[in-house]
């Protein structure tokens, strides 16, 4: 007979909306006790010292994690690569781009260097799919391996390897580029930013801002869902 889990004090912290959802269907809910914090405002000292919490975890959160409260706490980061390649941001747009179909989900140990912490857990993660869809993909298996992590409590390991890093995509490289050389490419291009909250493929034509979602590849036809918007400050 297992015997039962050990009751945690826990803290999640995600900011988007498909991290509430996975949240909320968590049966680790009633198993710990659980604080889930979604922006940084929430994430105060005070309230981590009321709650002291044996692991804080931090799902899609987009925000450097400050030294008061990494330092006194076991922090726990879930970065959509096999750390170290693909440290820093947009890590779902820099994969695709590369042409990388299938990555790891790594679960590491919050640090003063980005993304650069010891690995506790790497699970696989397919990117196939509208990236809404791969972010509630990769939000349900992130609530997976916070489970492994507090039924089994893993050292987490250096990482190994060169360090490959990523920047930040701007809203601005949101534009369809006119170098795209293929049907897949195009499709690519713009189900990779295809999710709630994120500035959606798009081009301009005059003061008119056309964007694109829900796009599906029939051979070499491209169809989606167009938007348009009129462009802010731009002259008829």
């Amino acid at each position: 007979m297992n015997a039962p889990l050990e009751r945690l004090s826990l803290v999640i912290a995600g900011s988007r909306p498909w991290v509430y959802q996975a949240f909320q269907t968590w049966p680790g809910r009633n198993v710990h006790d659980v604080v889930f914090i979604a922006e940084p405002a929430g994430l105060t000292i005070e309230r981590l010292a009321a709650s002291r919490p044996d692991y804080i975890f931090f799902v899609h959160w987009s925000w450097r994690i400050p030294a008061d409260v990494y330092q006194p706490y076991e922090c726990v980061g879930f970065h959509m690569t096999d750390l170290p390649f693909g440290r820093g941001g947009s890590p779902l747009q820099n994969l695709l781009v590369r042409g990388v179909s299938d990555t790891k989900l790594t679960a590491f140990r919050v640090g003063a260097e980005l993304d650069a912490g010891p690995v506790f857990l790497k699970r696989p993660l397919s990117l196939a799919g509208r990236a809404q869809e791969v972010y509630e993909r990769a939000s349900a298996l992130a609530f997976e391996m916070i489970d492994e992590i507090v039924s089994t409590r893993p050292e987490p390991v250096p990482q190994s390897g060169d360090a490959v890093c990523f920047a930040r995509r701007t809203p601005a490289e949101s534009r369809i580029p006119d170098t795209l050389s293929s049907p897949e490419a195009l499709h690519t291009f713009i189900r990779m930013l295809d999710a709630d909250g994120y500035p959606h493929a798009f081009i301009d034509h005059g003061s008119t801002r056309i964007e694109f979602s829900n796009a599906t590849l029939d051979g070499d036809v491209v169809q989606a869902t167009v938007r348009l918007t009129t462009i802010p400050n731009r002259p008829v």
